[in-house]
Formats: structure tokens, sequence, C-alpha cells
């Protein structure tokens, strides 16, 4: 098991989807309090990750979350990306039917690079702000969740609403399958679940 000083262990998550179903604006509304979304998020072209503690049951994680920053609309992720994760969060925009056909594609891709099968996913319908404009209902976000046995939640990176929720019902699931993260040995081949790839600095590769 691989701890960091104050905490239990450390977690790799990971924000996949369609571009602009709000995966960056999700990451820096839970990681940064001061976070105000733009109209519009422009990605940056890359890997972005950023570093956030949380606590359950009186226990403290360090939560290294992962998002594409872009880099879906090349199709450019690889096996690196998903390696060593133990939670991932499948993004689509409720606005947007697209977004959310797409996922199967998503899933597919989960299936190929992450090797394992215990991992836990988490399916959010991200932007209920543009209620009006709404394209897939609650309902039919809940029902392709159920089919795929993964968590379920809407939130909105705008308004804050559900993020928060979001984050902590997927590391409390994790929590509860320690089969994930309580290794007694590495294995060959290992990567740490901080492990920093060349290239990156700061928490971004642009």
């Amino acid at each position: 098991m691989h701890t960091t000083p104050g905490c239990s262990t450390t977690f790799k998550l990971l924000l996949i989807g369609d571009s602009n179903v709000g995966k960056s604006s999700i990451l820096l509304r839970f990681t940064d309090d001061h976070f105000l979304p733009p109209e519009e998020t422009s990605a940056t072209i890359g890997v972005d990750f950023k570093v956030k503690y949380l606590e359950v049951d009186s226990q403290r994680y360090k939560l290294t979350i992962w998002d594409t920053a872009g880099q879906e609309r090349f199709r450019t992720l690889t096996s690196s990306y998903y390696r060593g994760a133990q939670g991932v969060i499948l993004v689509y925009d409720v606005s947007s039917r697209e977004s959310f056909d797409n996922l199967d594609t998503w899933f597919e891709e989960l299936r190929t690079y992450c090797s394992g099968e215990d991992v836990v996913k988490m399916v959010i319908g991200n932007k209920i702000d543009k209620e009006s404009e709404r394209q897939v209902s609650r309902k039919e976000g809940a029902e392709y969740a159920r089919k795929h046995r993964t968590l379920f939640l809407e939130c909105s990176a705008k308004t804050k609403i559900g993020v928060q929720q979001a984050m902590e019902e997927l590391v409390n699931k994790i929590v509860e399958t320690p089969g994930l993260w309580r290794k007694s040995s590495p294995s060959k081949g290992t990567v740490y679940v901080n492990d920093v790839p060349s290239g990156i600095a700061g928490g971004c590769a642009c």
C-alpha cells in the first residue's frame, strides 16, 4: 500500500468523456474552492491532474484526479493514462445527446485499457443548470448506469451542485473495495498512483 504522511493511501481517479462535457470544470470545481467556471471551457491540450485530500470515516485519503484535457479529441489516450486507477468517472452533458450516446465508446476504451475489473466506475450527467436544453433525462442516465453496473449522479460544475457528492460517493465505494488498493507487494511493472509521467510539470503537460 502506497502511503503519504497523514494519509491512509492515495487513490488515482480518472475523468473521461467527450470534449466540452465539462470534465475540466468538474475537476477544478472540486479541487479549487475559488474556481468560477467559464460559460464555455477551452481545454488545455495535454494531461492535467489535481490533488485533493478527502476524509472518509476519520481516514484521510489523497486523491490524484486526472483529466484528459483535450486529448480525447485526438484519440491519443493510452494504457498509461488508465494504469493504476481505482476510480473512473465517465462524464456526459445532459444537453448533448451525442455525448451520452458516445459513452458506449468510452466504456469500450475502458475495457480495453483498464485491466482492473474491480475499478469503481461512475457515470455523471453534467450541466443540469441547462435544464431548458436537456436532451437526456435523469431516468435515462440512471438506467444506463444501472445497465453498466456503475454509480450515477447528475451535477452542475457551474453551480457546484452534486460535484462534492459525486467525488465522496466514488471514494466511499473505493474504500469499500480494499482489493483495489491494499496490495501486499507491488508487482512487476507497477505504476504507483501518484507517479507523474515525464513532461508534466505543475500538474499539466501542454
